[in-house]
């Protein structure tokens, strides 16, 4: 039925005719399932079903039909008595429940029937481009239902849904509506929602989002570490000793997180503390009989008298060769039965068993210890908690009196005498540049001193790099008669070897060539021949062998400052890398201590490159994070890029390539033609419409 409108005359000249409005009433009617099928000139006919539509079936069977389809009237006897124009995917939901048996062939479907071809053009045009529901708006809508009094129960069963998620939608419909507002808008993602719904402050909330509408970003880090500083979650390098039913047996609490993104959190930290201390003691009083004193400690370092040594690696060539032996065979020891208390943690049935094993550890490292320092008496433990042994152990042993010895490097640098400058410059390969912002001079010392130990080996390993290198050093120095001291240079050939300040040896890196180095210094004693007749007489091969060795335990390209670039010493590793082959992650990836001096960003910076990208990252306190990075690059034999000295690559050498830095940014929003992340990101899961509440209102009575 239609009616005309009459023309309402305009105050501005308009054309000498106008076509009236038409005012339409359509007319419901309903048609059995059976005669109901999908019209070709459907835009979405032939589409497979979308992974949703199970989901709008089961709303359908809780809620019914809230929207007719609009159909038109079959053609031939190869259609069906209607055809639907829209609604494609309620046909598809329809036909799930009539296989199920839920329904039968005369299920009646609401439908409009069209008869008039325009409008059934305009029907299935304006019914398939309409705008989709955006999740913020879901969101609203579930708000307003629980303002109505619509339970959780009653909402979940009206449209189908688990109550998990009709729960989910409501903890979100509570934060801020500054950000709903960005969330719709594309400023935050669902993800940042939820982030931000955690928080308990919600002018907190409310503050993040409006800075994120005002144009200042979404200051993510904030929020993690806001929440970081105010939980311990199973992450935590306590409940490797601790496990979770020991943990509630003693009262502790644990809270999931609602929408399983979260490691759960301990809410009674305290308790936690108490039974690993308690645990920790145990194992403690082991060896307090035997005389040792111990600390138990899961926070800062104890206070220790100031007559107290720390153990730890011992270097090669520092002890006689028979202790030498002795040390590394209580060192497999000690690595050996680590692994063992590994592997009994892992048994949460049998916590005797563990913690024997994890004694039998720390027996292995005492006597390790002891026989690195020339049989000192250990006299001191310390345990911490460590995330894969239960404890960390530490040993002590009484300070032997200090021997004043004059150290001739003591000079400061300023005082060096320098050379004049020479006619002839020499050319230089081009070096990487540092990656210096955002890096302190500590993170800046630790990465050098640790690509400075993986191009160490990669030259102990290439005779042939190592000869290139002395020669080379040695043509400077005699030819040249250059002086140039160790800022200028990767080699120092004068019988200084590679000395970390830490003291820290990685033993697949420098370690390696380290128990090279002492294995030839027991031969040539054993020989009973002079240093210079020992190495004449060896095998051309051995020779190399021990050149490459001792050239590369010289290397030092370690940088103490992020302001003290060696650029010519980068130069020359750059070269030495590219001849060696060097790539650290053939023997190492990044480990706890070296990765423990990184920032939180720089860590999640370190998953994202290496394709390890994890939203709970970021939710994981300091320690756990750094475990976290360090298993996954063992798992992708990864290392960070500043670790390797390989020259970049030119970008002018690819005329063809493009020119990133005149592309355009594609905009986050599927509107400006970016693209959106599905998971994140889609549409609404359902549209509310008044039938809609009326009918969920109706299931709530």
């Amino acid at each position: 039925m239609t009616a005309l409108v009459p023309a309402i005359t305009p105050t501005t000249p308009a054309p000498e005719t106008t076509t009236p409005a038409v005012i339409f009433t359509p007319v419901e009617r309903i048609v059995r399932l059976g005669d109901l099928g999908i019209a070709r000139e459907n835009l979405r006919y032939g589409e497979p079903p979308d992974e949703d539509i199970p989901t709008l079936a089961a709303t359908l069977k809780a809620a019914g039909q809230l929207q007719p389809v609009t159909v038109r009237p079959g053609r031939g006897k190869k259609e069906q008595a209607f055809m639907a124009l829209d609604g494609r995917r309620r046909r598809l939901a329809l036909a799930i429940l009539l296989e199920a048996g839920d329904i039968d062939e005369d299920y009646p479907v609401r439908t409009y029937v069209e008869t008039d071809p325009a409008r059934q053009a305009a029907a299935v045009l304006l019914t398939n481009t309409a705008v989709p529901v955006h999740v913020a708006d879901v969101i609203a809508a579930i708000g307003r239902m629980l303002k109505s009094k619509l339970t959780i129960t009653a909402m979940a069963r009206a449209l189908g849904y688990d109550e998990i998620e009709i729960k989910r939608l409501a903890a979100l419909s509570g934060v801020a509506p500054a950000a709903l507002v960005a969330l719709k808008a594309g400023r935050i993602t669902l993800r940042q929602t939820r982030l931000l719904a955690r928080l308990p402050d919600r002018q907190e909330q409310e503050d993040l989002a409006q800075m994120t509408l005002d144009g200042h970003g979404f200051q993510e880090w904030r929020v993690s570490e806001r929440l970081d500083d105010s939980r311990v979650t199973t992450r935590d390098r306590r409940c490797a000793l601790v496990d979770p039913r020991a943990y509630a047996d003693a009262g502790g609490r644990t809270e999931t997180d609602l929408f399983g993104e979260l490691p759960p959190v301990l809410l009674d930290p305290d308790i936690l503390t108490a039974v690993w201390t308690r645990r920790a003691r145990g194992i403690a009083a082991v060896f307090e009989a035997e005389g040792i004193s111990v600390h138990v400690t899961a926070g800062p370092e104890p206070e220790l008298p100031d007559d107290l040594e720390a153990l730890g690696y011992v270097y090669g060539g520092s002890l006689p060769a028979e202790e030498m032996a002795r040390y590394r065979a209580q060192r497999e020891v000690f690595n050996d039965r680590t692994e063992k208390a590994r592997i009994a943690l892992a048994d949460v049935e049998h916590p005797d068993v563990a913690d024997l094993a994890i004694v039998d550890m720390i027996h292995a490292k005492i006597a390790s210890d002891q026989t690195g320092c020339g049989g000192r008496v250990v006299t001191t433990l310390v345990l911490w908690p460590a995330a894969e042994a239960g404890v960390e152990v530490r040993c002590y042993t009484l300070e032997e009196p200090e021997i004043d010895e004059e150290d001739e490097d003591a000079a400061p640098e300023a005082a060096r005498r320098t050379s004049a400058p020479l006619a002839y410059v020499p050319p230089e390969v081009e070096a990487p540049e540092p990656e210096t912002d955002g890096v302190n001079h500590a993170l800046h010392a630790v990465r050098t001193d640790v690509a400075t130990r993986g191009l160490i080996r990669a030259l102990a390993d290439d005779p042939g790099a190592a000869l290139t290198a002395l020669i080379a050093r040695l043509f400077i120095v005699l030819v040249r008669r250059a002086h140039i001291g160790r800022v200028d240079s990767a080699l120092a050939i004068t019988a200084c070897g590679f000395n970390p300040a830490n003291d820290r040896v990685i033993e697949t890196l420098d370690g390696d060539v380290r128990r090279r180095l002492e294995d030839r210094r027991t031969a040539w004693e054993a020989s009973g021949k002079t240093v210079i007749s020992w190495v004449h007489g060896l095998a051309h091969g051995e020779k190399m062998g021990l050149l490459a060795e001792l050239t590369a335990i010289s290397l030092d390209v370690r940088e103490e400052k992020t302001f003290s670039i060696r650029r010519s010493a980068r130069a020359e590793a750059a070269e030495l890398a590219a001849l060696c082959h060097a790539d650290i992650t053939l023997h190492w990836t990044p480990d706890a201590p070296f990765l423990q001096t990184h920032s939180k960003g720089l860590l999640t910076g370190m998953l994202e490159t290496m394709g390890a990208e994890d939203k709970r990252a970021k939710t994981l306190r300091k320690t756990e994070l750094v475990d976290w990075v360090a298993e996954q690059a063992a798992n992708r034999t990864w290392a960070p890029a500043a670790l390797s000295w390989a020259a970049p690559v030119d970008a002018d050498s690819d005329p063809d390539g493009p020119d990133i830095a005149d592309e355009d940014v594609v905009p986050a929003s599927g509107e400006d033609g970016g693209e959106v992340d599905e998971d994140d990101e889609g549409a609404g899961a359902f549209a509310v419409t008044p039938a809609g509440e009326a009918a969920l209102d109706s299931a709530a009575a």
